[in-house]
């Protein structure tokens, strides 16, 4: 009976935390300053390392880092400091990593790393060409971009299948294919898959997602397609225009800047 108790006590406390987490909402500037008042320095540089160090775990992976489970697994009783300890760690990666802090979704904030350094000569996007995945995301980003920034599914699979890599089958090098498109990618923000509503037997759609906006040049997807069909990149007008469109400096901003 004892037992039942604790663990009933547990499960309490667990989901009265899990829903105080979910209320959280960005401290207030004053609250921040008090917050900041009651911390030695050692404890703030102890909490940014360690937010660092999550941050960076997640990136081996290309997972999103969401607000909520940087208040439960690394903040904790420190959240009432999050732009603080945000900011510093976003600091930390422009001055030791290269990286910036990027927030991509404002109404329920995750962020991501971006790699601010410049790629090397000839990469077709920021992405790292040496891993065989992001070359099959590469050929899929391309295939969406150059068909208007939407395709069913079925035409990426088709494009897939005449470069030996079959949805329906194993592959030696990517295992579970539909899988790694589908779920893999998708987790990581470089692509959305969605429904196409009325549709009988049910398609789907993909889109590029929200890290591939930040990530992927789209000038280098044309330039890349013009060696791969020996034409000139200005060939493809609409896309030539878009991809040389000139972009705001403020298109994409560091979470740390933003306030609500």
């Amino acid at each position: 009976m004892t037992q039942r108790k604790s663990l009933a006590k547990r499960s309490s406390a667990a989901l009265a935390e899990e829903d105080d987490v979910a209320r959280f909402t960005q401290p207030t500037t004053s609250q921040v300053q008090k917050g900041l008042e009651k911390l030695l320095p050692a404890q703030l540089n102890e909490k940014t390392t360690e937010l660092v160090q999550y941050f960076l775990i997640k990136d081996q992976k290309k997972l999103p880092v969401r607000r909520a489970d940087i208040v439960k697994n690394v903040l904790k009783e420190y959240k009432n400091v999050y732009p603080k300890i945000l900011e510093r760690a976003a600091q930390t990666f422009e001055q030791v990593f290269g990286f910036e802090v990027v927030e991509m979704d404002t109404k329920n904030p995750v962020y991501i790393l971006i790699n601010k350094l410049e790629p090397a000569e000839g990469a077709p996007t920021r992405i790292s060409s040496s891993n065989p995945k992001t070359g099959l995301l590469f050929v899929i980003l391309s295939v969406v971009y150059m068909k208007g920034g939407v395709v069913r599914e079925a035409l990426v699979w088709n494009t897939l299948k005449k470069m030996q890599v079959d949805p329906g089958e194993k592959h030696q090098e990517f295992g579970d294919v539909k899988k790694l498109v589908t779920e893999e990618f998708v987790r990581q923000r470089y692509l959305e898959y969605t429904k196409i509503p009325h549709t009988e037997p049910i398609e789907n759609e993909f889109r590029w997602g929200q890290r591939a906006e930040v990530e992927v040049s789209k000038l280098k997807i044309l330039e890349f397609l013009g060696q791969l069909h020996d034409q000139d990149p200005q060939r493809w007008i609409r896309q030539y225009k878009e991809a040389t469109k000139p972009t705001s400096a403020n298109t994409s901003q560091p979470s740390t800047s933003s306030q609500r």
